[in-house]
């Protein structure tokens, strides 16, 4: 009798695992295995993503790289939605509810109640101050505000300051009030008088236009102040033409950072994503893209990091400065009176 209730049982050298928790806190919790994960992600067979432009950061690259590695279908919504408008899906749920999120520091700070925690298997390889320790949210990638140029029509500048000379065509990329890289670009102007302060960098904006140098970023910008990714992307595209650099006197960081839908529809692909955007595979990905992965530092003591992609990041020699949750809010409270004030 012992032997046949044996017989029906595992075999002795299977290892018997837990039911899957597609709502597991890490991958041992949840699934225990990354084949468990991703056979569990294949039967939901799809990924809802927002906020995602394909030619931001390589995107693109990376959305196809996961549906070719795992055949499940990834539905871009949204790609033009700010983080705020991310929230706002997140929070009607339903079926075309996105399942993950990428989204500017401080949005993600305020909104970890409507986050799943989940944590990758890379997680202690992401700075303390660029995550959430409950596992809410944690930083996939990020950048440097940068001045790109059209180095056919003005001299390469070393400082904001330079932008007021004559001959410069200045544009940011949108209204400072809306949008997280002109509003940084605001920042990022400021630094050179010391702490961060949004009324310096209004003030620095105002003189731009008084001098004629500020134009709209639809126009025929000779520089643009923007994310360093971006700007480095657009020299790669027009090379020998279009230049990038970040001020010593005012290099501002920024990371953007993943989180999991609490409402995810698809809630295994979901932390299958996550996994893979934190992999080294996928960290050299977002580092073609010329953004920053937030493992940098753990992929190149691994020597596993994309040497070619690293070696054409933009140089950053001054001290980084990246603004706090308060300095953030403190600082949008403030544009939101004053910018049109000053620009008219």
């Amino acid at each position: 009798m012992t032997s046949a209730i044996a017989g029906c049982g595992a075999p002795a050298d299977e290892k018997v695992y837990p039911p899957v928790n597609p709502q597991g806190a890490s991958l041992s919790a949840g699934f225990s295995t990354m084949e468990r994960l991703v056979e569990a992600a294949k039967k939901e067979g799809a990924l809802n993503v927002v906020a995602l432009p394909r030619d931001w950061v390589n995107y693109g690259e990376i959305i196809d790289a996961f549906n070719d590695e795992y055949g499940i279908k990834v539905n871009q919504l949204d790609p033009g939605a700010n983080s705020q408008r991310q929230i706002d899906a997140a929070k009607r749920g339903g079926p075309n509810a996105p399942d993950v999120l990428d989204l500017t520091l401080d949005v993600a700070v305020t909104n970890t109640s409507l986050f799943a925690p989940y944590k990758v298997l890379g997680w202690a390889d992401i700075p303390d101050d660029l995550k959430d320790h409950g596992g809410a949210w944690y930083a996939g990638y990020g950048g440097y505000v940068s001045i790109g140029y059209d180095s056919r029509k003005v001299q390469p500048p070393t400082s904001f300051a330079d932008l007021l000379k004559p001959g410069y065509s200045v544009a940011l990329p949108g209204d400072p009030r809306e949008t997280i890289s002109a509003f940084s670009g605001v920042m990022a102007a400021s630094l050179p008088g010391g702490q961060p302060e949004a009324a310096r960098g209004v003030e620095f904006f105002g003189k731009l236009k008084q001098a004629g140098n500020l134009t709209d970023p639809k126009g025929q910008a000779t520089a643009v102040v923007d994310w360093d990714y971006l700007n480095a992307a657009r020299a790669a595209k027009e090379s020998g033409a279009w230049k990038v650099t970040i001020p010593a006197d005012a290099v501002l960081g920024a990371f953007y950072a993943q989180a999991v839908n609490q409402r995810a529809p698809h809630p295994a692909a979901a932390r299958l994503w996550q996994e893979f955007l934190f992999s080294d595979k996928g960290q050299n990905l977002f580092l073609k893209g010329f953004a920053r992965p937030a493992r940098l530092e753990a992929l190149q003591m691994k020597g596993t990091v994309d040497l070619e992609a690293a070696a054409k990041l933009p140089e950053v020699k001054g001290k980084p400065v990246v603004l706090t949750v308060p300095q953030t809010d403190k600082a949008r409270s403030y544009l939101h009176s004053a910018w049109v004030k000053t620009m008219g």
